[in-house]
């Protein structure tokens, strides 16, 4: 059973316009790892829809599922420093704190091994269910 969605929660208006600018160029210029992801949570016939580049709070989401409070972030190389490391637990505490669980891939893990992220994806909206019947209901 899905959780309850938080209250909508959006940028402060002075930074809601930027924000909109920036998830637009990342809606248009994803990399070949958020593409193909968004191509399988996309055609997912499961009932469960996602947003991509979504503004939550001050963030930008790579992936939401608002109606079950999920979050999908894509890792490339930029995420590997340890100050960028840093900013990205700070910034999933702060989305935990608004009532959204978060979930992180590498891209590579994406590009390699789409089946087990989709298991590991469908695993936190559908608990009870095993893949198999997730991906029957397709």
């Amino acid at each position: 059973m899905a959780k309850e969605s938080p209250l909508y929660q959006t940028a402060h208006k002075d930074r809601y316009g930027l924000l909109k600018g920036y998830a637009k160029f990342n809606r248009h210029n994803m990399t070949w790892a958020e593409e193909k992801l968004w191509r399988e949570l996309r055609r997912s016939k499961q009932g469960t829809k996602f947003r991509r580049q979504y503004i939550i709070g001050d963030y930008i989401a790579d992936f939401v599922c608002i109606e079950h409070n999920l979050i999908i972030e894509l890792d490339g190389e930029c995420h590997e420093g340890e100050e960028q490391r840093e900013n990205d637990r700070g910034r999933q505490r702060n989305l935990e704190k608004m009532g959204y669980t978060v979930i992180r891939f590498t891209n590579e893990m994406v590009i390699k091994n789409i089946e087990q992220v989709l298991k590991t994806i469908s695993k936190h909206i559908f608990p009870d269910l095993p893949f198999a019947e997730v991906m029957a209901m397709e």
